[in-house]
């Protein structure tokens, strides 16, 4: 566990929080800072930084619980949908470096807007589809 990360003192019980759900691999809890009440974080007892790091059998029960979370989330909230966010590294505004999926309840017309859209100039998404692609 990384020693100054906000998370694994969460896990170690060095900070509290408003626990939702617990097992041997996971921790889901209310943000402190929630973008919409009810907005829950889940994330892994190992400390892992980002998604790259996550071994590939912790990441499919790592889905099986942030699934529940956000299906009791909805239910709780009596919301129309759900977000689901994750980030990784400073760039992509990843805040604490231990991954966790933040579950957001949303409404319609509740004033979160979603990420501005652009579009591909002439052949521009050819080449993005293929220096992807190479890689995957």
């Amino acid at each position: 566990m990384g020693n100054d990360c906000i998370f694994c003192k969460i896990v170690k019980g060095e900070l509290p929080c408003s626990k939702l759900y617990e097992d041997e691999m996971f921790l889901a809890f209310l943000d402190l800072y929630p973008v919409k009440k009810g907005h829950a974080l889940v994330i892994p007892k190992e400390h892992y930084e980002t998604i790259f790091d996550v071994p590939e059998n912790v990441l499919e029960k790592y889905l099986s619980v942030i699934k529940k979370v956000a299906v009791a989330v909805k239910k709780g909230t009596d919301a129309k949908g759900i977000n689901l966010a994750q980030a990784n590294h400073k760039a992509a505004n990843q805040a604490i470096p231990h991954i966790h999926f933040h579950v957001i309840p949303r409404d319609e017309g509740d004033g979160l807007g979603s990420w501005p859209q652009g579009k591909y100039e002439d052949r521009e998404m050819d080449e993005f589809r293929e220096k992807i692609a190479e890689h995957i």
